[in-house]
């Protein structure tokens, strides 16, 4: 299987949903090839669940922090994008890699995820799904929520991830935290008091952890990436070419941008 292999560089949240979108369309109309994006956000960015509340948000304290928000097209709950590396994953459902519906192809890319996470030397496992009261799913916070196949380490999450299947294809994205304090998104979310807030972080430590909480030290966004490379080559049987964003797929992108993730209506949704 030949696909693309995209390296972009660290961007702000609009523009990284937009070029998801725009290679995903773009793949539907069999102008690229199926395709591993790689990537970051500058400056760091609250993400929110497709069908999310804005009213999650601490508007406030998100703008002292100079932080951004973006609304995703994949389901879960809000993750904070700092210090991490990225993947998002894009292609046609008949692509064997994503073929089969949600579960089936959301765990064929967690075995790949599952061996890049060990080439950098973390002991980490799938555990399937674990049924929790439905009272917790409330938790605005991503990495709080369990999910079906979720990769973790010591019992605690490590990589978040969300897919969604449209007419147009296949996107599955997803955040491994690499170093940085993981409760720093109770500071961009609402909570009833201040009380509240630190339980959310005392829970969110409990059940969440990095890659250099778990090491011991730091690894750069290169390693893991190249890490991600290999677990998906190895795993998945996929050979890589390495590309760049084709110009339709740049001026869509901007576009995008402009007309949905820059945008109140999308982003501030209720």
């Amino acid at each position: 299987m030949n696909w693309r292999l995209l390296y972009t560089p660290p961007s702000s949240g609009a523009w990284n949903m937009a070029v998801d979108e725009s290679i995903l369309e773009h793949i539907h109309r069999g102008e690229s090839l199926p395709t591993l994006r790689l990537y970051s956000w500058d400056p760091p960015c609250l993400s929110l669940g497709h069908a999310q509340s804005f009213a999650d948000v601490d508007v406030e304290r998100l703008k002292a922090n100079g932080w951004e928000v973006v609304r995703r097209v994949t389901g879960g709950r809000a993750i904070l994008h700092t210090d991490e590396l990225t993947y998002s994953v894009t292609g046609n459902a008949d692509e064997p890699v994503l073929a089969g519906g949600v579960l089936e192809s959301y765990n064929r890319l967690a075995q790949a995820l599952l061996f890049a996470i060990r080439e950098l030397g973390l002991p980490v496992e799938i555990k399937e799904h674990i049924s929790e009261p439905a009272t917790l799913n409330l938790n605005p916070v991503c990495f709080e929520v369990p999910s079906t196949y979720e990769i973790t380490v010591g019992g605690k999450k490590l990589i978040g991830s969300a897919q969604a299947r449209k007419k147009e294809g296949v996107l599955q994205h997803g955040s491994l935290p690499l170093t940085g304090d993981l409760t720093r998104i109770c500071q961009t979310l609402v909570f009833r008091d201040e009380a509240a807030r630190d339980n959310a972080a005392q829970r969110l430590l409990a059940r969440a952890t990095t890659v250099e909480s778990t090491l011991g030290v730091k690894t750069d966004w290169e390693t893991a990436a190249q890490a991600l490379v290999k677990g998906f080559e190895a795993q998945l049987g996929i050979r890589f070419q390495r590309g760049e964003m084709s110009t339709s797929e740049s001026e869509r992108a901007e576009e995008l941008v402009r007309e949905k993730y820059a945008h109140p209506s999308w982003t501030e949704r209720s």
